[in-house]
């Protein structure tokens, strides 16, 4: 009897060790790239070559690891007991918050909400001196200039953090950067109008890191408002009257699946849609939208005399490009921070705008020195 319970243990043990590779042989794919919110591993090529086989029991490794049978599941499974078995975050990288609210730990993000690393004074001389160079170069050129900075889902929503976690010192990087360059006359600190604006409305999402349509509108009339400052021929920004509030039940976003919950989680998705339609169309990358992450996005207003941009930003431009665009008969989005005199000449601008995210100020220091002199 003995021996047939230990017989059965192994049997046992070998069907489970085996269902994973046996459901891949049978075509299921374990990987769930869009649930897990990242690329994972390709099925390695096989070439004719010594440095591709040596390879390739690597690259094979790395699919399995990706896509073995019942791998989603699975991760979400772990997801599930972790987050709502032992109530804390499956991931390093988000912060599990209060009703539901989730926050990015990584990428700087968790030291922009405890403000542990204040910059020093050098690095915020460089900053101001990489603003001011770029302001005059613009000026000489007569270019419109405005830089600001896209405030973090902490910033704005501190009371739904993890209360375990708490703030070294009540004054931002971003507190830093505004006050040293303020003074410059293009710097425009759009947070007094978000965090105003959240007592009308959700203005981030709960399962990502970024501002929803709302969240941005509040920043694009301070931006584009500053834009007309300095050159009448933008039009002003345009009212919330000019569009319709609607929401949509939607899946968990990008926080959601880093802790494998993507299909578990969901949200009421806050959004504002002009009420005359959209008059720009996107020309580059064909059949892309503004608000995708690619690396270059041209918007164009066909027929139209409006000025041209140039914006400088990052991921929290994303929901500004569908409002910004309809401000210039060429709008071209580049994903980078540093400030780029070849292109704005290339482009014949008319505008610049500097978009970077506070918490990006821990892993990005600007090179004023590239910046041309007037």
């Amino acid at each position: 009897m003995r021996r047939l319970l230990d017989l059965a243990l192994v049997a046992g043990f070998l069907v489970i060790i085996g269902l994973p590779l046996s459901a891949n042989l049978v075509g299921r794919d374990g990987g769930d790239q869009e649930a897990e919110n990242r690329d994972l591993a390709r099925f390695p090529r096989f070439e004719w070559s010594w440095d591709a086989v040596k390879a390739w029991p690597t690259g094979l490794d790395s699919w399995f690891q990706d896509h073995f049978g019942f791998r989603s599941t699975l991760v979400r499974w772990y997801g599930q007991s972790r987050y709502y078995g032992l109530h804390v975050s499956p991931s390093s990288n988000v912060v599990r918050g209060k009703a539901g609210w989730l926050y990015y730990a990584a990428d700087g993000g968790l030291d922009d909400y405890t403000n542990a690393n204040p910059l020093p004074p050098g690095e915020i001389e460089n900053w101001r001196q990489t603003v001011l160079r770029a302001r005059d170069w613009c000026r000489a050129h007569g270019v419109a200039y405005v830089f600001t900075i896209a405030p973090d889902k902490a910033m704005i929503y501190p009371e739904y953090y993890d209360d375990h976690v708490r703030q070294l010192s009540t004054v931002s990087r971003a507190d830093q950067l505004f006050t040293a360059t303020l003074d410059t006359g293009v710097v425009i600190d759009v947070r007094q109008a978000v965090i105003a604006g959240k007592s009308h409305d959700r203005l981030y999402h709960l399962t990502d890191t970024h501002w929803n349509s709302r969240g941005a509108f509040l920043a694009y009339q301070q931006i584009i408002d500053a834009v007309h400052r300095q050159l009448p021929a933008v039009p002003p920004a345009h009212a919330r009257s000019e569009f319709n509030p609607t929401s949509r039940l939607i899946d968990g976003l990008d926080l959601a699946g880093m802790m494998g919950l993507k299909r578990v989680m969901h949200e009421e998705d806050l959004q504002l849609l002009p009420k005359k339609g959209r008059g720009y169309v996107v020309v580059e990358p064909r059949g892309a939208y503004a608000t995708a992450g690619e690396g270059r996005i041209v918007t164009e207003i066909p027929g139209s005399p409006l000025p041209r941009a140039i914006i400088f930003r990052d991921s929290f431009a994303s929901w500004l490009a569908p409002l910004l665009s309809e401000h210039f008969s060429r709008a071209v989005y580049l994903w980078q921070n540093n400030f780029d005199a070849d292109e704005v000449l290339k482009e014949h601008a008319d505008v610049v705008i500097e978009e970077i995210v506070g918490r990006h100020l821990y892993n990005f220091i600007p090179s004023p020195e590239l910046i041309p002199d007037p």
